[in-house]
């Protein structure tokens, strides 16, 4: 035990010694050998814990030693930001449990990541990645992170993210936070692991965790999912609480599952989803939820599905991706999907400065709400935190400005009618003129698109450089969104995303399970330096 506390000791000391401009050396993976956990799924693990062939304590010490080699040595990722110094106590006690009176659910004992923007009443802190809320500690978990707790799962830490949730400024890299550093892609280190749920995919991509929980705003999820090769939900907005998150805003906001398999990312979603009285959203969302999303995974569940193909040129993709998605219909074609290709979102290039002033507008209300119900912070709103990072600006300005805190803290109130015009054409445009029109237009179950172009090369000067991202329109109208890998180009992982109206998860589920299992397209990443474009 002693040895144990000593390493969980040093594990934290390696996750926050992070500097922005270290530089780590490439990944021997053929020194460190296959990693007993490669590729496992939350069902295995179960299994293997149910039969007495590992324990919840011993999967704890195994993922602080991987992340102890990958993270912080070797590819040095910085995905994680914070261990937590009681997962191993916690692993133990609920060993003890399932021995006294079986499993929980499946949850139990398995260890899951958490996004540093999701707060945890204990002694991990939660920063958004800002040195700004660094020692002050929320009173209480996040609703989400107590139902985590009580299916079993085990906290093991948090992940790094875009700073604040990469609402800061627009030449911003993604996963890059002052208190985290830079966290690169495991498929090419040089490359991008987008963001703003950067840390969570990827650790979850290099096998540094079963799962882990991100949020989005607009493409949050989805977005790293996708360049980081694993499978991302982006929930209706009403299914899964908000309280305890620090917000960007409350018309978009969201936590969801980031997986490998959608089978894990689907058992992760029964545990967050679920009614909160903190959170007036969910009582929508309560009528909608189902106990048991597995139960729609169906590998023949393509079959007889009307898919829309949503064309790349919608989204300013790439046209060397056009291969892959042609590739990626006739394997829906093949598995019996009636494909109808194009549809199109009329009023797309319309929404992108409406949504803009209200994530302004809804930033300014939403921080101000959640500091003032947060004990000890040393900030109150974005004025303070502007202020703070001037006088910081050696470790929160080094490479980008704060000009988005800036735009936001010369908003007004939330009765506003700029407020309340932008926020009533972001939902006609993207709901009923938009995603609802097209299904019912064309009789259609899902809309179908491209995630995102490839990871771009990391850029601390002038910022992302994004090839494409079809993340906008489930976002803007608060409706579900799942990615799942697709292919890869020279070497870099492509997403395939499917949404459609509210509350449509089961129907996502069911089309991007059956897709999963009829492509197999996740690759592990090899931590590269780096990949070469032709």
């Amino acid at each position: 035990m002693k040895n144990l506390k000593k390493f969980l000791s040093l594990a934290t000391i390696f996750v926050l010694a992070a500097c922005a401009g270290e530089k780590s050396q490439p990944a021997k993976q053929a020194e460190q050998g296959r990693f007993t956990y490669e590729e496992t799924t939350i069902g295995r693990l179960s299994q293997e814990m149910a039969a007495g062939k590992c324990t919840a304590a011993g999967l704890v010490s195994a993922y602080l030693r991987r992340i102890a080699e990958i993270d912080r040595s070797g590819p040095g990722l910085r995905a994680i930001i914070e261990v937590n110094p009681d997962a191993a106590a916690i692993a133990l006690e609920l060993d003890r449990e399932r021995a006294r009176q079986g499993p929980r659910g499946p949850l139990h004992g398995i260890p899951v990541l958490i996004k540093d923007n999701i707060d945890t009443a204990d002694r991990m802190e939660t920063t958004a990645g800002s040195l700004a809320l660094v020692g002050s500690k929320p009173d209480r978990d996040a609703f989400i992170v107590r139902r985590l707790r009580a299916a079993g799962a085990v906290i093991l830490g948090k992940t790094n993210l875009s700073e604040w949730a990469n609402f800061r400024s627009s030449h911003s890299s993604s996963g890059w936070s002052g208190r985290g550093g830079q966290t690169r892609n495991p498929y090419a280190l040089d490359r991008n692991p987008s963001g703003s749920s950067s840390g969570s995919a990827v650790a979850v991509s290099a096998n540094l965790i079963v799962v882990a929980v991100g949020t989005e705003t607009d493409g949050s999820i989805v977005s790293p999912s996708s360049v980081c090769g694993i499978v991302g939900i982006k929930p209706t907005i009403g299914l899964v609480s908000r309280s305890g998150i620090v917000p960007i805003a409350h018309s978009q906001d969201t936590a969801g599952p980031m997986a490998r398999t959608v089978t894990d990312a689907a058992l992760l979603l029964n545990v967050l989803a679920g009614p909160d009285p903190d959170d007036k959203s969910t009582e929508a969302g309560r009528d909608h939820r189902f106990p048991d999303y597995s139960k729609f995974l169906d590998a023949g569940g393509l079959k007889g599905a009307r898919l829309g193909i949503v064309r790349s040129d919608s989204f300013n993709f790439n046209p060397k991706l056009d291969p892959l998605l042609a590739a990626a219909i006739e394997k829906m074609k093949g598995a019996g999907a009636v494909i109808v290709d194009p549809v199109a979102l009329p009023d797309l290039n319309q929404v992108g400065d409406a949504e803009f002033q209200v994530l302004l507008f809804e930033f300014k209300a939403d921080l101000a709400r959640y500091l003032a119900a947060r004990p000890g912070v040393g900030i109150h709103g974005i004025s303070d935190l502007i202020a703070f990072n001037k006088q910081n600006a050696s470790r929160e300005l080094p490479f980008f400005g704060q000009e988005i805190l800036v735009m936001a803290d010369k908003k007004g109130p939330l009765t506003d009618k700029e407020y309340l015009a932008a926020l009533t054409k972001d939902e006609l445009l993207m709901r009923g003129k938009g995603i609802d029109a097209l299904l019912e237009k064309y009789k259609l179950d899902a809309l179908v698109a491209l995630s995102n172009g490839p990871a771009h090369l990391t850029d601390l000067v002038n910022g992302d450089a994004f090839s494409g991202s079809s993340s906008t329109p489930a976002a803007v109208a608060g409706y579900p969104a799942i990615t799942v890998p697709m292919g890869q180009l020279q070497g870099l992982p492509i997403g395939l995303s499917f949404f459609g109206r509210a509350w449509s998860e089961p129907t996502l589920l069911r089309l991007a399970y059956a897709f999963e299992q009829a492509t197999q397209a996740r690759t592990p990443p090899l931590f590269l330096p780096t990949v070469k474009i032709p």
